[in-house]
């Protein structure tokens, strides 16, 4: 049985859980000690439990909770060098483990595999969480649909899919150009048209659950994104999760088909530049 909830998502901040056994894992750390522990607490996580941390990128929403937390808890983290490098965050050597954007950590009961991504990030990821038969991909922070995403989403069964704006809201609202630019131009974030096109090209008869996430807080709504999924999710669970609360606490049991496993993808590298230098 695996466990897995999105604790946070969106531009304030994001951390997911994963869990099966004695193996605990969070993609990302990015709001404050005080609400990721409330979130926790409300969902009967022990904080004690977690036992890695993977850090996608640098972006404040995916850190700002990260050192006091594995300080607290003496948890490893596992980034690329560039993402250590980018994020200005002290930690101690210890608990640091440098990965490459397609690496693989296996732990006690769960894989974890790198996803190379387009995201203005140096060195960026995005994770893929498996114990062998039951594959849950993490993919927000999207600049584009790249093989290494539509490859993560094809052998999904739990799906954590960005879905951060709507078009016609970004391009009437209040953000400024360069802003709206960056979201929009292939390194930032993938819109809700984007998204859906991604998961309906994409998807298998595997996948099981869809969570909707990262929504924008501006230039975005849960209604939007519900009423755009819903008609094409009559077979499979859909969420959307929230920024301001956590998701239920969900759980999977093994899959009676498993002729797909993620052990037969390898994923490209892709050379990431930060366009904001």
């Amino acid at each position: 049985m695996i466990r897995y909830a999105a604790l946070a998502s969106g531009s304030n901040g994001n951390s997911y859980y994963i869990a099966k056994g004695n193996t605990a894992v969070l993609i990302d750390a990015g709001i404050n000690n005080k609400h990721l522990h409330l979130r926790m607490a409300a969902l009967g996580i022990n904080p004690a439990t977690i036992n890695a941390i993977f850090v996608t990128h640098e972006h404040t929403d995916h850190i700002s909770g990260l050192a006091v937390f594995v300080k607290r808890y003496q948890i490893p983290v596992y980034l690329t060098q560039g993402t250590y490098q980018s994020s200005r965050l002290q930690l101690p050597d210890y608990l640091i483990n440098f990965i490459t954007p397609n690496s693989v950590v296996n732990l006690e009961d769960l894989s974890v595999y790198g996803i190379p991504k387009y995201h203005d990030a140096q060195d960026p990821c995005s994770f893929l969480v498996s114990d062998g038969q039951i594959n849950i991909s993490v993919l927000t922070d999207l600049g584009r649909i790249c093989d290494n995403v539509k490859k993560a989403i094809r052998i999904a069964d739990i799906l954590f899919l960005e879905a951060n704006y709507d078009e016609q809201m970004l391009l009437t609202g209040r953000y400024p150009y360069h802003l709206k630019n960056r979201i929009k131009g292939g390194w930032g974030h993938i819109s809700n048209s984007l998204s859906l096109e991604a998961f309906l090209q994409n998807k298998t008869e595997r996948l099981k659950h869809l969570i909707l996430g990262h929504l924008s807080g501006e230039n975005n709504t849960v209604d939007l994104v519900e009423n755009l999924f819903q008609p094409h999710c009559s077979e499979i669970k859909l969420s959307v999760a929230k920024r301001t609360e956590s998701t239920s606490l969900f759980e999977i049991a093994k899959q009676i088909q498993t002729e797909v496993f993620v052990e037969h993808y390898s994923y490209q590298s892709i050379q990431v530049i930060d366009i904001q230098q």
